[in-house]
């Protein structure tokens, strides 16, 4: 299995190098970036263009590591023994497996998502140290062990809202996506626009990186919101004039709510803009 890239992805060298060397080693690629810098869809695509099939376990903040191996559902089976229920007799009826036993069990090599995994307690990575590096688990309820058919390619996510524990990092291959300059995100653009209009796309792009090097920004706009903010721009009939005829007393760029995302960040925009209106109206005199 070799990942080349695909149509719908744009990957850089180095990416294409993390994923494959992941895969020779049989070890989970721990992605890391900004938000909105194709995290989750890099396993999507990879699945895709190796033919593989994918299993998705998003993380949320009460997520526990034993949901992603089964649960046993003890409630369920008194129920159904107080109902007379002639299946509580074998209790794997009520275990329920999780994303890390689908991925064990698939007969073909899956591509294993681990989503966003700093969102759970800091004991969840610790966890699945075992788990991850035997590519096994016990079942306690049955005296069952699930062993791994093939090793899946396990991708994990981080958004680094938490630090992750040393020795999970040891287990890992880990890759830092950076984020797109303006020729990737040219690129990027391409493959979801490949019609736009060369001079909409340079001036909204001047826009973009301009923004983002505006300082104080609680949170700088990522390239999901420069698609999303593309197809506004386009929808509207938006103008190249319109994006070049920047005034420094109007930071906020027209349809702004697609690239700017808390109130925070608007008064920054709005006291830098007030502060070159100032400036300006100094000069004129």
């Amino acid at each position: 299995m070799r990942f080349t890239g695909s149509r719908a992805y744009v990957a850089t060298d180095d990416l294409r190098v993390a994923v494959n060397a992941a895969i020779t080693l049989e070890r989970p690629l721990l992605v890391k970036g900004e938000p909105g810098t194709g995290k989750t869809v890099l396993a999507r695509e990879v699945a895709a263009a190796l033919g593989a099939p994918l299993i998705e376990w998003h993380v949320k903040s009460t997520t526990r590591a034993q949901q992603g191996l089964y649960e046993y559902d003890a409630v369920a089976r008194l129920r159904d023994g107080q109902l007379g229920d002639p299946r509580v007799s074998d209790i794997a009826n009520y275990i329920r497996k999780g994303k890390l036993w689908e991925a064990f069990e698939a007969p073909v090599r899956p591509v294993l998502l681990i989503d966003e995994i700093d969102k759970a307690d800091i004991e969840f990575p610790n966890d699945l140290l075992q788990e991850l590096d035997r590519m096994e688990f016990h079942v306690y309820e049955t005296g069952a062990t699930v062993r791994a058919a093939v090793r899946p390619v396990v991708f994990i996510t981080s958004n680094n809202e938490k630090e992750l524990p040393d020795a999970f990092l040891r287990r890992c291959f880990f890759h830092y996506i950076r984020f797109p300059d303006p020729e990737t995100m040219q690129a990027i653009v391409d493959v979801h626009f490949p019609g736009l209009k060369k001079r909409l796309l340079s001036e909204a792009l001047a826009v973009f990186y301009d923004l983002r090097e505006v300082p104080g920004l609680k949170k700088k706009p990522s390239t999901s919101e420069f698609l999303d903010w593309l197809r506004l721009l386009v929808a509207d009939d938006v103008s190249p004039e319109t994006l070049r005829a920047r005034d420094p007393r109007k930071l906020i760029p027209p349809l702004a709510g697609a690239l700017i995302k808390n109130e925070q960040d608007v008064h920054v925009l709005e006291r830098l803009a007030f502060i070159a209106g100032r400036d300006g109206g100094r000069s004129d005199r």
